[in-house]
Order: structure tokens, then sequence, then C-alpha cells
């Protein structure tokens, strides 16, 4: 079993280190979800069908969230920038409803 902090951004990485985490592997991107086996832990900022995927195959996801500006967007946050965004993980199980492929609103 190892915890996983995935992301581009160093600072995030930084803040992360600063909770106390221990992390076994930091990625810049995910690119290969076969990476990860049963009991694992995720951390990152994914879009939905991957956090399914990945709690599909019995692999825990902790979502890494800020509240950021809209000044802020776009731009790379330094430690100091993130600390004031609220930073925290949070824990996600996703579940994909299956059938509902080509249901429309």
């Amino acid at each position: 079993m190892a915890t996983y902090f995935i992301s581009r951004h160093p600072a995030a990485l930084e803040w992360v280190k600063q909770q106390n985490v221990i992390i076994d592997h930091c990625l810049r991107h995910l690119l290969d979800m076969s990476l990860f086996t049963l009991g694992d832990v995720v951390l990152g900022t994914f879009p939905i069908q991957l956090v399914a995927a990945l709690n599909k195959k019995g692999i825990k996801y902790g979502h890494f969230s800020l509240t950021v500006p809209p000044q802020w967007r776009g731009m790379e946050l330094d430690l100091a920038q993130i600390l004031q965004c609220q930073p925290e993980i949070s824990y996600f199980h996703v579940e994909k409803i299956e059938g509902t492929d080509n249901l429309t609103a």
C-alpha cells in the first residue's frame, strides 16, 4: 500500500508535506492507472471519471482543493498564496451509474 501525490504544482506538494502526510511517490501527471494497486491512496485534483476509475480499483482518493480568487486563476501560485486559498484534502468515493451514458437532461 502506497500514497501518491499527483500534481504539477510545486507549492501544492510543499503544502501537503507540511501537513505531515507521508507521501511515497510524487508524480507530475497521471499517465498509467495500472501503477496503482488495491489499498493505495492517491491525492490530487482529478476529473470525476478518473476518481470513479480509481475507486473502482479499490484506491482511496483524496481531493486537493483550493478556493482561488479570480485574479489568481491561471497563475502558478506560491506557498504563501496557497495558504490564503484555504487548502484542504477531502476524501471522495465516486461510482459511475451504469446505463446512463446516453441520457440527456
